[in-house]
């Protein structure tokens, strides 16, 4: 009655313009289809004749080309009224009482009319509340290290500053963490250096748009180094930026610094932080208090060069900075994660793939990187599997089971039937017997069979698709004892052995990852016949040099446009002895976009990099390869 989340306006982009329209001006699917997958994730324009050439349309048809002009015109517009993930606004009386109030969609549920802007127009108490992915993590994380006999934690009995974690972080060794495992972070670790918990405030901090376009990284970066000296233009310019060498990294110390540089009452500073705040109109906002602030600080005696300066660095706060205090309960996380990735590896994996979809890495990259850290992981099974991923004891210590949540296409009520089933009955020989214990439907037993989940009863993938293809022409459970117990799959003829990498191509298929194999390295004769390095090989500076040319190839893992970046597109590949980054520039992007953009396994040429432990290649050329014919089913995360 009293509290509700505020709304949000959802505008149309590039994908959800060409559908709308593309379906009222009666493209057909496949049409559509194509034209608005080739469109890239960010905002973009659908009129491009020669993507559309390419696509094998014809920009001039006047049918299409008026189709590709509407969709255009209407990019930015309102779509739909929708809510906001985390503000909530609350009221003394009755939220009728203050804000229009109108039906969802879903039964039962109700939307507000007004969104931020309008809640603050009208001086109404919102609060942000944050959801968190990682907070889920940790909790199962906890419980996995408590069921598997080890000590009971929390966020408050993890030991803080334990040196061992912050060597894993300053190696960037941090896949799967909160926070500090996208691209960006991992190439400023090994720079910054946290060696305690302050440190990782500022990273969480400083890779973010504001700090990025007001360049405060590097002049931060080269003081914490030693190679700029520190100074500050005044007592009270050093009491406000003395914890962040001098360098304004913080919503707060921007405010401060408009106080004790330029004269700004109390009330103005609270006016420049709701200008800072309205970051997504572009700064416009912020631009109100270029004079009082260039002003203000040449009255007190600071040169024209450091007023501009300030100017812009508090500027860069509208295009998105931290709060110290969200920098810090964000850095709390940062920790613990990464705390528990180095002192539980199992458990933190296993949690993370158990609370997906969350983060930069697919589960395969996920379970591939336990591997590395030594951490054994059995496949899933029928007999053995729960619905989330658990553990299992070893001599060696833990090992994670794959859940049966990673088969594709398993309803959790089908699964929960057969963990009950096992739980009573179990383990079980046939897969018959299976079925007719647990009432599981045929079809949720051929998914498990596609994924190889039968072998703990002696079945190969292809012995067991054949068992429970049979199942559809046995009788109804009721009368399956009539039959006696002999299982389908006694009947089964002999079937011919499929290659391993075909193996390898149904595990991804069905479940997303294969613990068997790496893809890549089935090819890897043909790639090194064509000059082709493993990724491994860019950590050794003495096989590739930096400004050497190398050309390296791989499953495309991550692909990521910031909007700071200038439309460079970064993108992370992996083979079977590990990954590379590489930073595609705009002009290399369009020119090898087919290969860029939608193939799923390639080769990239280009420069290597290197700015001490952090390696990337500049790609000039991208191109998509195959995997000796096979499909690998393998989903990057694209973000933006």
């Amino acid at each position: 009655d009293r509290a509700a989340l505020t709304a949000e306006v959802i505008s149309y982009r590039g994908r959800s313009a060409m559908r709308e329209v593309g379906k009222a001006m009666g493209l057909s699917a496949d049409t559509l289809s194509s034209l608005a997958k080739d469109l890239d994730w960010w905002s973009q324009n659908p009129q491009h004749s020669d993507r559309t050439k390419q696509l094998g349309l014809n920009p001039n048809e006047p049918h299409l080309k008026a189709t590709l002009a509407l969709a255009s015109q209407i990019m930015g517009f309102p779509r739909h009224l929708s809510q906001h993930v985390g503000g909530f606004v609350i009221t003394r009386t009755p939220l009728s009482e203050l804000v229009p109030i109108e039906n969802a969609a879903m039964a039962d549920r109700t939307v507000i009319e007004w969104d931020k802007d309008d809640i603050e127009a009208m001086g109404m108490l919102k609060v942000d509340v944050l959801g968190l992915g990682m907070l889920s993590c940790l909790r199962k994380t906890f419980d996995l290290i408590t069921t598997s006999g080890g000590p009971s934690l929390t966020l408050a009995t993890i030991p803080p500053e334990d040196p061992i974690t912050y060597d894993m972080i300053c190696k960037a060794d941090t896949v799967g963490v909160f926070q500090i495992e996208s691209r960006a972070q991992m190439s400023m670790l090994p720079r910054l250096k946290p060696r305690c918990y302050y440190d990782l405030v500022i990273e969480v901090a400083i890779v973010r748009p504001g700090p990025i376009q007001g360049q405060m990284v590097h002049p931060y970066l080269k003081r914490r180094s030693g190679q700029e000296p520190i100074v500050y233009a005044s007592p009270e310019i050093e009491r406000v930026l003395s914890r962040t060498l001098g360098v304004p990294l913080f919503q707060e110390q921007a405010m401060a610094l408009a106080v004790v540089a330029a004269g700004f009452t109390p009330g103005e500073a609270d006016q420049l932080r709701r200008a800072i705040a309205s970051w997504k109109r572009s700064g416009s906002a912020i631009k109100a208090f270029e004079k009082q602030l260039i002003n203000g600080m040449l009255a007190r005696g600071h040169t024209r060069t450091f007023a501009e300066q300030v100017f812009t660095q508090i500027s860069g706060f509208s295009g998105y900075g931290f709060p110290e205090s969200h920098a810090a309960s964000f850095a709390l996380l940062v920790y613990s994660s990464c705390w528990l990735k180095r002192h539980h590896p199992a458990a933190f994996a296993a949690a993370l793939i158990n609370s997906q979809p969350m983060g930069f890495y697919q589960p395969a990259q996920i379970i591939r990187d336990a591997q590395a850290h030594g951490v054994e992981v059995r496949p899933v099974d029928v007999n053995h599997s729960q619905w989330d991923c658990t553990l299992e004891p070893t001599p060696a210590g833990p090992a994670i089971r794959l859940g049966l949540r990673q088969v594709k296409g398993l309803p959790q009520r089908e699964a929960e039937r057969i963990v009950r089933a096992v739980a009573a009955h179990g383990p079980f020989a046939s897969a018959a017997a299976l079925w007719r214990a647990s009432a599981t439907s045929a079809a949720a037993l051929r998914r498990l069979a596609q994924a190889d989940a039968f072998t703990s009863m002696g079945l190969t993938r292809q012995r067991a698709v054949w068992a429970v293809q049979a199942l559809r022409d046995q009788p109804m459970p009721l009368f399956a004892h009539l039959q006696g117990d002999t299982g389908p799959e006694a009947e089964a003829s002999e079937l011919p052995d499929r290659s391993p990498l075909s193996e390898v191509s149904d595990d991804y298929r069905s479940v997303g990852l294969s613990l068997k194999s790496h893809p890549i390295a089935f090819i890897r004769d043909a790639l090194a016949a064509q000059g082709v390095t493993p990724n491994a090989s860019l950590a050794d500076p003495a096989q590739t040099r930096a400004g050497s040319r190398v050309t390296v190839a791989g499953l495309v893992l991550v692909r990521q446009r910031p909007g700071t970046a200038s439309g460079i597109v970064f993108m992370t590949i992996e083979d079977e002895s590990g990954v590379a980054n590489l930073i595609v520039r705009p002009q290399v992007y369009e020119k090898f976009r087919a290969a860029a953009r939608h193939s799923q396994t390639i080769a990239a040429s280009g420069l290597v990099e290197r700015q001490g432990d952090v390696v990337h290649v500049m790609v000039q050329r991208i191109r998509a390869i195959s995997v000796a014919g096979e499909t690998i089913h393998s989903a990057s995360r694209d973000f933006h």
